[in-house]
């Protein structure tokens, strides 16, 4: 009987293991590419915040600025609707003896009172 010898080099190896290769980039560089990118983002938007409050600064500085502006646009037409209010009052009432044009019916005089609505001729609209 003869008896079952290894081979003079030996057996091969028996892989039982799983050997992968490395794929991609390691845990400690992902972690510190996602620490740029965040990093940068906040910066962003750190400048977007600083160019938004300067927009926002600016808007409020020109309404500010705005302001006699549109004011005497709005006393200039009260006054012209007034005018024309005061000429409507003028050709209804001048058959109307010692009818004051333009004057109050209230006893109001120490001090001016804007109209909350002026009545306008129909011919004006």
């Amino acid at each position: 009987m003869v008896q079952e010898v290894p081979p003079p080099q030996g057996f091969s190896e028996v892989k039982y293991r799983r050997y992968l290769p490395k794929r991609g980039p390691s845990g400690l560089v992902l972690l510190a590419s996602i620490a740029a990118i965040s990093a940068f983002g906040f910066y962003r938007v750190g400048q977007n915040n600083l160019e938004r409050r300067e927009l926002k600064r600016e808007n409020l500085w020109s309404r500010i600025h705005l302001i006699p502006l549109l004011t005497a646009e709005a006393d200039r037409d009260m006054y012209r609707r007034m005018e024309a209010a005061r000429g409507h009052e003028e050709e209804i009432m001048k058959d109307v003896k010692d009818w004051k044009v333009g004057e109050s019916v209230y006893n109001n005089t120490s001090y001016f009172t804007p109209p909350s609505y002026v009545l306008v001729p129909e011919n004006e609209k």
